[in-house]
């Protein structure tokens, strides 16, 4: 690593090398005055700032400053316009810059492998190429401004159950052309200046503290040069992640971590020169954003037009409303009578919950935007209650209110304790009640109009039996308006789905082991992920990847094939203007392989006025026609022929044409013969013995025992259902999730999920050395059943925490 800074790093004390390691508070990091070293401040991000003015917090319990809120990374993606992404990063860095912010979190990148991920609405696809694309787009935005992005989470964060010890263990090909590509694309296109580490273990070694993941791959393969910064809380061995190659751990340790750093370069555990490379990333970072940074001199402070960005914002929704289903319905011609029904027409839910949750500077509900746009609302019922439990009354005043019209929008979906950070949702229904008036309307011959809100697909029982869905995702403060323009035709539909709708969650391949168990996560169904699974099984789906419809018409013409991309023209047939994403997808002519039947590597936006023709240039992506080789461990062409197919989605082919690829033949693992199901793609409750072939290992134990002894790493849900102590703790817990539920709190009861998934070693780190390392062995110790000795240890170690504040402050902490 190159020093720019290294006069300043031979003034340094250790103690000030290892005091840039750490957080010094929530949310900012460590200054050294007498060197001219800056602290600078990092906050989330992801679709909007979220900057505490007040409490910090990790999980949007307190109100933030005033932010515009853009649609969430699952509605964006809809969208498939990189152009778009980074004119929205673009004015996310401007706020942040506002605000005195040096370092965005944000985007998320993680692959969507199950529809259940409670952190589905902030990640992009379950395609690693259409993902990266639009998070580099992101990325390059925000940095634009002179703010920092911190791509996260780095990798294989793909459930919120037990996500701060679960072990993901996944087969190499998967990990590196699904889970890792999005990310190097992001690296490689976007160059962020920072990546956060994720919670969960990745083969058995914490994410933050994986050489192989951070240095190898990271910065060997990829030439990334920026910081790694530890997601909140997510530090387990500081020493183990310096080394590894993280630079930053967050939020303040409490000086715990700074300690630890010291006494491992006195003990010779720690290269002093490698924590220099470490400080240099700091320092790097640092003048990287200097110029958002109000404690650096380069400071240059920046007004917002939030009345520019809630334009964007509402356009931005536009782009992304997909309409997924439409039997001559719709548009609705302005002055047309309608009945609204559902309970998100009168308060939109715009965004998830949790560390990414945004205070809009304004809203409008549904009911208004569509008055607004020009419909005649005869009037609105929300016909159930948003958070569950039955109301007869309101189903009866919207049944009621439905006789009276030819025309009914209704709203429903997924309500805010159903998406959010430290939870993962129980299934894929629409709760219960909302199912209840929705058939209750279809026995009457009602035909609504469905508007979905939500960040996630849902099973949509009832889809054939509509004339039109409409999905709004979660939409930001510009979704109403925006799906009241798409109702009435002011704004002609052109999004696509970036996921796939599976007609019920159990078609989907992972869904007899997502979050089943405790220990770690098997990703036994591979590669096969979305439409790569459902195309090569041939299942059917409710909506397949890349599906949208539109108002008008589009033929697709002519196809050129080149060897590096395709060549192909689309012409809009129909009577408005519109805009069409197409999209160019691969089959290899051998599929009876370990390979997908199908997978993209190429697409375009284009926008056309009726009558109008466009040719479009499709450049293939960088691994379009290559696998990850296991035994050479690199990535390889695999030569053959492959169709080349165009088309609207991933089964709406219109165009087709062979191409041959020069390159090897190489096995695609190491033993083929030995796994049927993944030659098959049947992959839906492959065995245990088959996915270890394929791991060529042992896999490791999924459960907890109950019997096991409690130690730092253990997580404080291994409490619950045991004696003594350990399970008056975890009974408390969900005795108060228990309580939130029931005075009608679902985001607090979500939140103890958060409790539950802490690791006992977090207690000091995350309460800034409050709760001693001394007091953790005294409690670890009573939990283990020493309860007297325990005891002893864990009030000296309050005391002696105490006793360490007055020496350094002169009075108690």
């Amino acid at each position: 690593m190159t020093r720019d800074h290294q006069a300043f790093i031979d003034q340094m004390t250790l103690e000030e090398k290892a005091s840039l390691m750490s957080g010094a508070n929530f949310w900012n990091t460590k200054a050294i005055e007498r060197l001219g070293i800056p602290s600078f401040m990092l906050t989330d991000g992801p679709h909007g700032l979220r900057k505490q003015g007040g409490s910090a917090d990790h999980l949007g319990l307190h109100n933030s400053v005033p932010a515009t809120c853009f649609p969430t990374a699952s509605m964006l993606a809809n969208t498939w316009d990189p152009a778009l992404l980074e004119e929205i990063g673009k004015a996310l860095g401007t706020e942040a810059k506002a605000e005195g912010v040096s370092v965005l979190l944000g985007p998320g990148n993680n692959i969507k492998r199950n529809p259940l991920a409670g952190r589905n609405f902030e990640y992009f696809s379950e395609d690693p190429l259409l993902a990266g694309k639009l998070a580099a787009a992101l990325i390059r935005g925000i940095q634009s401004e002179g703010v920092a992005a911190s791509l996260k989470h780095f990798a294989v964060n793909s459930q919120e159950k037990h996500r701060m010890s679960i072990d993901e263990v996944v087969d190499e090909r998967a990990l590196h052309e699904t889970y890792l590509e999005g990310f190097r694309i992001a690296v490689q296109e976007g160059n962020p200046h920072t990546v956060m580490s994720s919670y969960n273990r990745l083969e058995g070694i914490y994410a933050n503290e994986n050489e192989e993941l951070l240095m190898n791959i990271l910065r060997g393969r990829w030439g990334f040069e920026g910081l790694v910064v530890t997601d909140w809380g997510g530090n387990n061995d500081r020493v183990a992640a310096i080394k590894a190659g993280n630079a930053l751990e967050m939020p303040a340790s409490g000086g715990i971590s700074d300690a630890e750093i010291v006494a491992a370069v006195k003990a010779g555990e720690l290269s002093e020169d490698l924590l220099d490379d470490r400080v240099e990333e700091v320092l790097t970072l640092i003048d990287l954003t200097s110029t958002a940074n109000p404690h650096h001199p380069r400071f240059e402070p920046v007004e917002v037009d939030f009345d520019r960005h809630h334009s964007l914002a509402v356009r931005a929704a536009e782009e992304g409303v997909v309409l997924l289903k439409n039997e001559d319905r719709l548009p609705l011609v302005p002055g047309t009578k309608v009945a609204v029904i559902g309970d998100f027409a009168g308060f939109l839910r715009i965004q998830g919950a949790g560390s990414s949750r945004v205070n809009p500077t304004r809203e409008i509900s549904p009911l208004d935007a569509l008055t607004q746009a020009g419909l005649e609302v005869i009037g609105y019922e929300p016909g159930y209650k948003r958070h569950g439990g039955i109301s007869k009354a309101k189903l009866r005043r919207a049944l009621q209110l439905a006789s009276e019209a030819d025309n009914i929008i209704l709203f429903v979906g997924l309500d805010e304790s159903l998406e959010a950070e430290a939870l993962d949702r129980p299934h894929m229904r629409i709760p219960r009640e909302q199912l209840r008036l929705i058939h209750a309307l279809l026995a009457e011959g009602h035909r609504p109009i469905v508007v979905l809100v939500g960040g996630s697909p849902m099973e949509l029982p009832f889809a054939d039996h509509v004339d039109a869905i409409m999905a709004g995702y979660l939409s930001g403060q510009g979704g109403a308006t925006a799906i009241a323009r798409v109702i009435t035709g002011a704004v002609n539909p052109s999004g696509k789905l970036a996921e796939t709708y599976p007609i019920r969650y159990e078609d989907v391949p992972s869904s007899t082991t997502y979050t089943k168990t405790e220990a770690a996560s098997l990703h036994s169904e591979s590669i096969f992920i979305g439409y790569r699974y459902f195309d090569k099984v041939g299942e059917e789906v409710r909506y397949p990847f890349g599906h949208g419809l539109s108002y008008t018409r589009f033929t697709y013409g002519s196809l050129e094939v080149h060897k590096d991309g395709v060549t192909v023209s689309v012409s809009n047939t129909g009577k408005s203007a519109g805009s069409e994403t197409v999209q160019v997808y691969a089959a290899p002519e051998h599929h009876e392989d370990f390979v997908a039947r199908q997978h993209l590597v190429g697409f375009a936006r284009v926008h056309l006025e009726p009558g109008e023709q466009a040719e479009l240039n499709i450049p293939f992506s960088q691994h379009a026609f290559s696998a990850f080789d296991v035994i050479s461990d690199d990535w390889k062409v695999r030569g053959g022929c492959y169709e080349i197919r165009v088309g609207a989605s991933s089964r709406d082919i219109r165009l087709c044409a062979d191409h041959v690829v020069p390159g090897e033949e190489f096995p695609l693992c190491k033993d083929p013969g030995a796994i049927p199901a993944y030659i098959s793609g049947q992959v839906h409750g492959v065995t245990d013995e088959e996915f270890e072939v394929l791991m060529n290992r042992e896999l490791p134990e999924t459960f907890w025992t109950g019997q096991e002894p409690f130690d730092r790493e253990s997580i404080i849900a291994q409490t619950v259902g045991r004696g003594g102590l350990a399970g008056a703790i975890g009974g408390s817990v969900k005795l108060a999730e228990r309580f939130f539920n029931a005075i009608g709190k679902p985001m607090w009861a979500n939140n103890t999920n958060f409790v539950l998934d802490m690791p006992l070693r977090a207690l000091p780190r995350l309460s800034d050395g409050a709760f001693s390392e001394a007091s953790l062995d005294g409690l670890i110790d009573m939990l283990n059943g020493s309860t007297w000795s325990g005891l002893r240890t864990f009030i000296s170690g309050f005391s002696d925490t105490t006793q360490d504040a007055r020496d350094n402050t002169g009075t108690t902490k």
